[in-house]
Parts: structure tokens; sequence; C-alpha cells
């Protein structure tokens, strides 16, 4: 909802049904507010990724391998993952994968030209879906190609009052996906709600 008035949208699912009723639903709520989105259509992942400049990959950590594994046409993409590989015991804990960081391992199962950046990570679910709220954060991000890093920092910056900031190459994504966890045991033992960040 928060992207579609700015480029043109493609969701994808495993279901192509349920991406379709979610564009209509996106559709729906962007008519009563008085906003005109670009494109939005819904497709199975597979024509999503095949149609699409910039994938962003927002999938559970633990369907990772499966989904990627099914897919095809990452060559010369941009490629967003707002990851986080971890588990909830009896506190919210990263737990990496061997590669290190849920983003190098997607960089292992893409083709080495996909471009692979990190971003988005430390934003809760919840706050995308309040609408007239601005998102006032902090946004890292890390990434290998520096034109593409450049790009997807240019996405983040038009998003509300988000404020990207370059964290590094794509080494560096386990220092952010880490911050999910972390943000989570603040919120919790706080208790405080869909805790942020910000960098002064």
């Amino acid at each position: 909802m928060r992207l579609s008035p700015l480029y043109d949208i493609i969701v994808g699912s495993r279901d192509k049904e349920k991406a379709e009723t979610v564009c209509k639903c996106t559709l729906d709520v962007c008519e009563k507010r008085g906003e005109n989105p670009c494109t939005l259509v819904g497709a199975s992942n597979q024509d999503a990724v095949s149609c699409a400049d910039i994938v962003i990959l927002a999938i559970p950590f633990k369907h990772l391998v499966s989904t990627l594994e099914t897919l095809d046409c990452f060559e010369n993409k941009i490629v967003i993952s707002p990851v986080n590989p971890m588990e909830k015991r009896d506190f919210f804990l990263c737990v990496p994968p061997p590669e290190g960081s849920a983003a190098l391992l997607i960089k292992r199962l893409l083709p080495p030209t996909a471009k692979i950046c990190t971003a988005f990570n430390t934003i809760a679910a919840n706050r995308w879906k309040l609408l007239d709220e601005e998102l006032n954060y902090s946004v890292p991000v890390c990434g290998d190609d520096a034109p593409a890093k450049r790009q997807v920092m240019e996405i983040v910056n038009r998003i509300s009052k988000l404020q990207a900031f370059d964290a590094g190459p794509l080494a560096a994504s386990y220092q952010v996906e880490c911050l999910t966890p972390l943000l989570l045991n603040i919120a919790r033992y706080n208790k405080m709600k869909d805790v942020g960040i910000q960098f002064h």
C-alpha cells in the first residue's frame, strides 16, 4: 500500500488468486483514501520475478530456500532482502544460516549477476499497515553493487519519512539482521510496541 502510489507493483504468491485478492484490497483502500496507485497486479511468484526489475523477497526465513529453489529469472535484477533469520524461544534470537546471514544465503542461491541488498529489516510489520502514521525510522542498507545500493536507498527515502543509511557490504548484513530480534526483545521486556531505530 505504501509502495503502490510510487511504483508499478506486481504482488507475487504461490497462489495467484491470493495475490489478486491482496491487490484488490489495496486498490479499494487507495480509492477510499483518495490515492491513485500506479499499476498494481497479482501474479504467481515466478511471473512476478520474471516481469520485475526489482524483487523484494518479503517471505519468512523458514520458507526462503524452498521458495527460491522453485524460481528463476533473477539474472541482473536488484533483489531486496528484508529477511531475518531468527527464532522465538524464551526470547527472540538471531539464528543465521551457515553462510552467515540470510542475505549471503540468497546470494548463494541466486545467479552471480543478481544484485542483492538488505533493506527494511528493522521495520515492524504492524507499522507498515498504519497508513495514517509516518514511518520515521532509519533503514540500514547493505550491498556489494554500488549503483544497486544507491537505487535501493532512493526507494527507501521515497517512503514516508524513512531515511536510508549505507551500512556497508553484503557481508555486513548479519549485523542488520540481528537488529530485529534485539528490537523485539526490547519491545517485549520494556512493554513497548513496534520498536524501531533512528540514527542521528
